[in-house]
């Protein structure tokens, strides 16, 4: 149970986790940067190589389970190495996050 704005009350809420989706190729950075890149010359843009952190963000997708609201709403929380969303039946564990 959460707050839902649509409803404007707490409603229960279907999570999953958020990804990423596939990138467009008809975006203007993609675009421009395919276009430097055909042709003779080799890579013309820096490769970034330096990558600082190991974890990313987790970002939680929260649904309204409501039939005639099903707004969807995103909460990010702590960064952790190994999530688990569900997790065992027996134990009754929502989401388990371990650091």
């Amino acid at each position: 149970m959460t707050y839902c704005k649509k409803c404007k009350k707490h409603q229960p809420h279907k999570v999953t986790q958020y990804k990423k989706g596939k990138d467009s190729l008809y975006a203007q950075g993609k675009r421009r940067y395919d276009r430097k890149q055909s042709g003779y010359g080799g890579q013309t843009k820096p490769i970034f190589r330096k990558k600082a952190k190991t974890t990313k963000k987790i970002v939680l997708r929260l649904e309204c389970v409501e039939p005639n609201c099903r707004s969807k709403r995103m909460l990010a929380i702590k960064r952790c190495k190994h999530f688990e969303l569900g997790g065992d039946k027996k134990r009754k564990v929502g989401l388990r996050c371990l650091c």
